[in-house]
């Protein structure tokens, strides 16, 4: 029963492997280019993993100490993973003991796969997904570590590694942005992001930045899922 989920399951992981090792060693590679051993992204991929707030928990760690801004950005940034929840609250029933780890272990790839694959009828609903989540933790662990290794014998400058984050969001928006009928909540990102830095200043501007986006997206939800919302 086992082997037979992990042999279903395993297909549907390859593609996030690629992705997930070369983010992974970036992630690695960027901790110990900030000074960082490797025990940091091992742990740190191990019990956050999420890539986006590990890449930013690097910049909280370099800054001075501000726990309430800590609580808030990793609320806002990981605030998705409720509405994940809830979507998954009816596929998770029944699971047992798998059911902590599952929910433990649910990310952005993790969730489109369980979501949505196409479980077949011989195989074992818990465990195919218990192993989804399983292979796309390790290979994030396992690339983060390797990065967080490798990064000391490296011979070349790491100035800019920090870039792909910015290239990792960019990438985010863009696959977004092709999925979406209308643009109306992208255009709303991009224009309360600028309008934020403005105001805010680039040093400031990410909390306000998120509240407000937050709170328009919910304001218009229902408009902008009948398309009824207009931008001119």
């Amino acid at each position: 029963m086992k082997l037979k989920a992990l042999k279903a399951a395993f297909p549907y992981t390859i593609p996030i492997f690629t992705g997930f090792w070369f983010l992974g060693l970036a992630y690695g590679i960027y901790m110990n280019a900030s000074g960082f051993s490797f025990v940091y992204p091992m742990v740190m991929s191990f019990i956050i993993f999420g890539g986006s707030l590990e890449f930013l928990a690097v910049e909280m760690l370099l800054s001075p100490f501000a726990p309430v801004q800590v609580i808030i950005m990793t609320l806002l940034i990981q605030a998705r993973h409720l509405f994940y929840g809830i979507s998954m609250l009816e596929k998770f029933k029944g699971m047992g003991w798998k059911k902590y780890y599952l929910i433990f272990g649910l990310c952005d790839e993790t969730f489109s796969i369980n979501y949505t694959a196409s479980i077949p009828e011989d195989v074992d609903r818990g465990w195919f997904m218990f192993f989804v989540t399983l292979l796309n933790h390790f290979y994030w662990v396992s690339a983060a570590t390797i990065g967080g290794l490798v990064g000391s014998l490296l011979n070349f400058d790491t100035t800019g590694i920090n870039f792909v984050m910015t290239a990792m969001f960019v990438v985010i928006f863009l696959e977004q942005w092709l999925k979406e009928e209308n643009h109306i909540s992208s255009l709303i990102g991009l224009g309360v992001s600028a309008s934020c830095l403005v105001l805010f200043g680039k040093d400031s501007f990410m909390i306000p930045t998120m509240v407000s986006v937050i709170f328009l997206l919910a304001f218009l939800k229902k408009p902008i899922e009948k398309g009824e919302v207009e931008i001119s």
